[in-house]
């Protein structure tokens, strides 16, 4: 069974754990799909309003977005899992003579990279789901405001939690031109997206205090 098909007392209970995984990539990824769910959750409570009757089908139309992307951040819990164990693994090669120095780099530097792929895949999806979460916010019932703002704020932490899962790899791999490069595809997406889910956060605050 995959860690998101865990209960959540179960998943909370394994992540206190020292288990190796599941771990902070995993975390951000079960937080973007609560996130992405809160979005779709407006979306579910606009359709079928009359007040809301224009935006309808834009409303079905972003809800069949965002559950697909709850669905792949569920997948992407049990998928850093996978990514990780090799590279714990490798950490415990031997390395008394040269040759198995080289052979422990070798397969460190792939594991790296390939550790590296999962977070970063979660802080793509992350910003994929703030752009509906933007919309929800927007546009959805004002009795479910609130929950796009929290939306947004579950994102941004997922988003950031991914990037550091993005970093704590780059900086132990070798080859810096690549490691240099995935950290400037991080930081873009982080310079974007946290100001956009700040920019919903404050809007839904601003909505509900009426200042």
């Amino acid at each position: 069974m995959g860690f998101a098909e865990h209960t959540c007392t179960e998943f909370v209970d394994k992540l206190s754990s020292k288990a190796p995984v599941p771990g902070g990539g995993g975390a951000s990824a079960l937080v973007a799909a609560v996130g992405t769910a809160l979005g779709d959750m407006v979306g579910s409570l606009t359709v079928g309003k009359k007040k809301y009757a224009e935006v309808e089908e834009e409303m079905y139309t972003l809800k069949e977005k965002a559950g697909r992307l709850e669905k792949e951040f569920l997948r992407l819990v049990d998928r850093d899992a996978e990514v990780f164990e090799p590279l714990s693994k490798a950490y415990g090669l031997p390395k008394e003579t040269e040759e198995q120095k080289a052979e422990k780099a070798r397969v460190m530097e792939a594991a790296l990279r390939e550790a590296c792929t999962v977070p970063l895949e979660i802080m793509e999806k992350c910003c994929e789901a703030l752009e509906l979460v933007k919309e929800f916010a927007a546009k959805g019932s004002v009795l479910a405001v609130s929950d796009a703002g929290v939306a947004a704020v579950c994102l941004k932490a997922a988003l950031q939690g991914a990037s550091l899962n993005v970093f704590i790899n780059t900086k132990a791999m070798k080859d810096r031109p690549y490691a240099e490069e995935l950290d400037r595809k991080a930081d873009s997406m982080l310079k974007k997206y946290q100001a956009e889910a700040d920019r919903i956060f404050e809007d839904v605050q601003l909505r509900l205090r009426g200042n």
